[in-house]
Formats: C-alpha cells, sequence, structure tokens
C-alpha cells in the first residue's frame, strides 16, 4: 500500500491543498492521500492560529466525499509541539509494509533541513515535492528520495483567505462551500456569520 501524508496548518484547507493531495496522488499511484492538520506548530510559535479541533473539522469537510482523502488526527491528538518526524514514525509502526509519500510544496522541500530530526524525516518517507514546470529546482537533502510532481501555479494561500474574510471579501473558489460555512458559523479569522447580501440598487 502506498499513503501519501500531506501535513500543514490547514488554518484554513483551501483548494491549493486539495489539488496537491490530488496530483500527488495521479502521479505517484497512492492508495490513499491523508491530511494531518498540525496539533500545535513549532514554526508559528507566536502567530495567532484556529484551534486545533477548528482546524481538524474544517480539514475533514474539506475532504468529505473526496475519493481516498482521509484526515488523520495524530498531531491534534499529540500533548505539546508536533514533529513532522515523529508523525512520520508514528505511521511506520502503524503501517509497517506501507510505502510512506511524504507531500510538500518546493519551497517546505527548501527548508526541510531545519526542521526537527530532518534525517528521520528522509529516512521514513519519499518526499514528494510539487514542481512549478520553468523554475529552477530546489537543491535536494542529502539522503532524500524525491519524487517531483508537476503542478502549475495555485494562486491561493491560508493567508489570503483569512485576510480576505477579515475584510469581507469573498473566498469562493478558494475554499469549500462547507469550509466557508463553518468558517463563518463560528465566526473564525473574523468572518461575518453570513456574507454581505448584495446591496439592491435604487432606480435613477
Amino acid at each position: 500500500m502506498k499513503i501519501g501524508l500531506l501535513g500543514g496548518t490547514f488554518d484554513p484547507p483551501h483548494f491549493g491543498h486539495l489539488r496537491l493531495a490530488a496530483a500527488a496522488r495521479r502521479a505517484l499511484g497512492l492508495d490513499e492521500v491523508w491530511l494531518v492538520p498540525a496539533g500545535q506548530p513549532w514554526r508559528k510559535r507566536g502567530r495567532p492560529v484556529a484551534a486545533p479541533e477548528h482546524r481538524l473539522r474544517m480539514a475533514r469537510l474539506a475532504g468529505r466525499g473526496r475519493a481516498c482523502l482521509r484526515v488523520w488526527d495524530t498531531e491534534v491528538r499529540r500533548v505539546g509541539p508536533t514533529y513532522t518526524a515523529d508523525t512520520l514514525a508514528e505511521l511506520r509502526a502503524l503501517r509497517p509494509d506501507a510505502e510512506i509519500c511524504f507531500i510538500m510544496g518546493e519551497d517546505a522541500l527548501a527548508d526541510v533541513s531545519n526542521w526537527y530530526h530532518p534525517e528521520r524525516i528522509v529516512a521514513l518517507a519519499t518526499l514528494v515535492v510539487a514542481h512549478r514546470s520553468g523554475l529552477r529546482r530546489t537543491a535536494v537533502p542529502e539522503g532524500a528520495r524525491i519524487a517531483w510532481v508537476a503542478m502549475r501555479e495555485t494562486p491561493v494561500s491560508s493567508t489570503d483567505v483569512r485576510r480576505r474574510l477579515a475584510a469581507g471579501e469573498a473566498v469562493r473558489g478558494m475554499i469549500p462551500a462547507a469550509v466557508e460555512r463553518y468558517i463563518r458559523r463560528h465566526h473564525l479569522y473574523g468572518a461575518r456569520r453570513e456574507p454581505l447580501p448584495a446591496v439592491a440598487q435604487a432606480a435613477p
């Protein structure tokens, strides 16, 4: 069995995450892709982040109805900061016969040497890296097994989604509708409960 892990803060999950998961699954013939929301992301200490329970529920809503996509709550359940190396080791113990692929963007690959125990990460999983055509490929960490997945740039980020929601701007086409409804229901990111109605123009 080939399992792909796509970790992240998912604050909130957006279509870029889902397209990356789908592209990796197609390119490598993965049997399943597991979304893994971070519990306490150690690289984002000091930055406001939605509660792990909210991000887990949004990830489940984003993955609902999508073939071979699962959400794994191991990092949300873990006490203290969460590290990719520990998550991969846990999956190896859980599925000792599986081929594990860790899915990431090329920006993450460029930074992976600064992660917690990067040597364990490259030993436990093949790194599946989204690469935009026309760009020079990032240097590969020593000992890493890399599978490159060609992807067009997806013009969406969690940062932009949060900004737009706080400003009362539309996010249609950036996040699944079920995720947007959840955000508005729970007033996350400063979003209004419901989208503003269209303003009828007065007759001249």
